[in-house]
């Protein structure tokens, strides 16, 4: 296994460890929440207390969602197959072109590894679109700037 191959697979731990980080801290505040609601109904009364409760509601779904949304990353990320080469651009290919080098897989951001930046897109932004399909030479255009695909690992 080559060196890229070997920073793809790190990049794939990197991004399962991210989205493990987002469910627990979900998870952390969305019992919080919970308890908080519970607490929240044993000791209050009258219209504070509605307006309380309703805001606590309020906070559990936005948790609900924080934790749907990184279990939805999960499941892209548990799809792709990081040991695997690519020779197009699809999802769990690792594409270094000349304006930066990109992981497919998902919209996880910028991840600094072994003195390079990468950053961690899904094959469905705007710029994955862009991608999609492509082989090393090819030359893609996104938001006015060319790139130029050196390698799909």
């Amino acid at each position: 296994m080559n060196e890229r191959q070997q920073i793809k697979i790190k990049l794939y731990e990197h991004c399962l460890e991210q989205v493990a980080t987002r469910i627990q801290t979900a998870r952390t505040a969305l019992e919080a929440a919970q308890e908080a609601g519970n607490n929240e109904t044993r000791s209050s009364a009258g219209d504070k207390y509605e307006t309380g409760r309703a805001m606590m509601q309020m906070e559990q779904e936005k948790y609900k969602v924080q934790l749907l949304k990184a279990m939805e990353l999960k499941n892209q990320l548990v799809q792709l197959r990081p040991g695997r080469p690519a020779e197009i651009v699809q999802a769990g290919a690792l594409v270094l072109t000349d304006k930066g080098n990109f992981y497919l897989s998902a919209g996880l951001g910028k991840i600094s590894l072994e003195r390079e930046v990468f950053f961690a897109i899904s094959l469905e932004s705007p710029l994955g679109k862009q991608m999609r399909g492509k082989r090393k030479g090819e030359r893609f255009a996104f938001r006015g700037k060319e790139y130029l695909i050196g390698a799909v690992i």
